[in-house]
């Protein structure tokens, strides 16, 4: 791989990373100065943090009191006085309240109410903003501590930071937006365009290719043609991606739409209790309390220390004197049989092996390798079953040996630094709502006969047709524009000042979708692009329609970006020959609802 080139900017600026897991999240920044070749660092002690090292990472927990003020968060929330507090004054306690923001599509098997609920009177949005609060306030604290004139070296700095904040590879438009929100909340930016432009989002799944290529982990999988698939396998999600070197050595596509499954570790955990649950009823160590403890020590360390089903798991609870000899409970420890705990492992196994093998088929390039990071590639039975089922296929599957729970936040801000990837993949496929001039000649049309409108023009128009943009799979380079021609008619100029269409996803199968009607539970809005058309509709003169009536006819485009880490828009008209552009702001749904 090219060597990281010096900072090529005119003064010092910082780049801090936000890696926001289900179960733990951490940071990672850089400090640019002109002419330096940059070097990418971790926050590597937080407050109550008992292992300070470079996998150093915190646990996405947060306690608030009844008037919903933050009363802890991270280790902090973990330290014993803390814990009798909570108790004490009934603070209540979010966790894995990232999965709160997931799109409603991801999973039909996962709803809200499997997941803890949130604090009474707090959103997931706000609680994104509460942490991201905290993580910047590490972070400072670390520079301030750890470099030489740390503070010194904040105060120049501190006004001129960009962030970079990752999501699971699943998360669409929608979820971006409200990242945007949390950071606003978090005060780590304004609202205003300029100040947004201080943010960059990035995937998860594109954050962990920058960290394996800023390691040098997967530099020698890149060869003979041929791809890598990236599977970022953390507490709440698995993210895959699949990725091609171009023959400019610092260049990469993707080769297949990413993937993402809600099958983190957090679900063997869930299965875990409910096994318990059923498993200890009628033990004198059935109690919900009982549990709960025995599923926290589950999830530290039985589930990470399995690795064979021939030989028991224990979990190590009580004291000497605890036994329930029918339950297994001998010494203070729950004895369990190999075979049973490697049942809990098996759905997310299973949905990580069909969601690789699925990975290779869409792929555009042969795959060769296959790299395991994140949080749960810690798991040795995950691992191991993972190896067993790929290398037969060919694949050179590997789990690199370094500190890849932080691979997220490091790669985010490698994404920042180096750009390495140049083309992505549309994962469904865009386009928006439309009307088409109804023909008596086309059966379809004939069918639909009902819902026709009339036009001042004199022309009828069928509603509710689906106008592809973009289709699933096609590969998109950064710079690709997407344009759509839209027409509107109206008997007042003055209807012209503004116009909003939406963006809507088909997640069907059908290569070429026309009719909404046929599948409409297949169809859903992305966003809607509102725009300026003032301009527009100074361009436009009187026409004579339907009976001599006056009416007006605006022609525009959308023009729609969609090879960045986020869907960028503009509307496009012609004036005296020239093409002009003005900016288009993009609402999405679900922050629609919520105001």
């Amino acid at each position: 791989m090219p060597q990281r080139q010096a900072y090529k900017g005119y003064s010092r600026k910082l780049v801090i990373a936000f890696d926001v897991g289900t179960t733990y999240s951490g940071a990672s920044y850089c400090v640019l100065d002109p002419g330096e070749v940059p070097t990418i660092q971790g926050v590597n002690r937080y407050p109550a943090q008992d292992h300070v090292g470079g996998d150093s990472k915190i646990p996405s927990i947060l306690y608030y009191d009844d008037e919903g003020k933050v009363r802890a968060i991270g280790a902090e929330a973990l330290q014993e006085s803390v814990l009798e507090n909570a108790e004490d004054e009934d603070w209540q306690k979010a966790e894995w309240w990232k999965l709160h923001l997931r799109p409603k599509n991801i999973s039909s098997e996962v709803t809200d109410a499997d997941l803890p609920p949130l604090p009474f009177g707090k959103t997931a949005v706000e609680i994104l903003g509460d942490f991201m609060r905290y993580l910047f306030e590490c972070t400072r604290n670390y520079i301030e501590q750890t470099h030489a004139n740390g503070p010194d070296l904040w105060a120049s700095l501190e006004d001129k930071i960009d962030f970079v904040l990752s999501h699971p590879n699943g998360w669409e438009g929608p979820q971006q937006a409200q990242i945007r929100k949390a950071a606003v909340l978090a005060g780590l930016v304004g609202d205003k365009p300029q100040d947004q432009s201080r943010i960059q989002l990035v995937t998860e799944g594109e954050a962990s290719l920058h960290f394996c290529l800023n390691s040098n982990l997967a530099v020698s999988a890149f060869h003979d043609n041929q791809g890598v698939i990236i599977v970022d396998a953390g507490g709440g999600t698995v993210d895959l991606s699949a990725y091609y070197m171009t023959n400019n050595l610092a260049s990469f596509e993707e080769i297949a739409p990413t993937d993402c499954r809600l099958q983190g570790s957090i679900f063997v955990t869930r299965r875990a209790e409910s096994f318990l649950r059923i498993k200890l009823q009628g033990s004198k160590f059935g109690d919900e309390s009982d549990v709960k403890e025995m599923t926290k020590i589950f999830d530290s360390t039985t589930k990470l220390r399995f690795s064979n089903p021939s030989e028991p798991a224990y979990i190590k609870f009580g004291t000497i004197r605890d036994k329930d000899q029918d339950f297994g409970i001998r010494s203070g420890q729950l004895k369990l049989p190999g075979i049973d705990v490697a049942k809990l492992f098996e759905p997310s196994i299973e949905a990580v092996i069909e969601a690789v093998n699925h990975q290779r088929q869409a792929a555009r390039k042969p795959v060769h390798s296959v790299f395991l990071v994140g949080g749960f590639a810690a798991s040795d039975w995950l691992f191991l079953n993972l190896k067993e089922s790929l290398t037969p296929h060919g694949l050179d599957f590997c789990r690199p040996d370094s500190h890849t729970g932080k691979a997220v936040a490091d790669g985010a801000v490698a994404f920042y630094l180096d750009h390495s990837v140049s083309a992505r993949m549309a994962r469904m496929t865009y386009g928006t709502r439309c009307a088409i001039e109804y023909r008596k000649d086309d059966p379809e049309h004939v069918a639909r006969a009902g819902t026709v409108i009339p036009r001042p023009s004199g022309r009828t128009v069928l509603p509710n047709v689906f106008s592809t943009v973009l289709k699933k799979a096609t590969q998109v380079s950064e710079d690709s524009e997407f344009r759509k021609e839209f027409i509107t008619e109206s008997a007042s100029k003055s209807t012209f000042d503004m116009i909003s269409t939406d963006i809507v996803c088909y997640r069907g199968d059908n290569p070429s979708p026309r009719w909404i009607d046929t599948e409409p539970e297949k169809y859903s809005n992305l966003c809607t692009v509102y725009a300026d058309t003032s301009q527009v509709a100074k361009t436009v003169s009187p026409r004579k329609g339907f009976g001599g009536l006056q009416f007006y006819r605006q022609e525009f485009s959308i023009v729609l970006m969609f090879g960045l880490t986020e869907l960028k828009a503009y509307i496009s008209w012609m004036e005296d020959g020239v093409e002009r552009r003005g900016p288009a702001s993009m609402v999405y749904d679900s922050v629609v609802e919520e105001q």
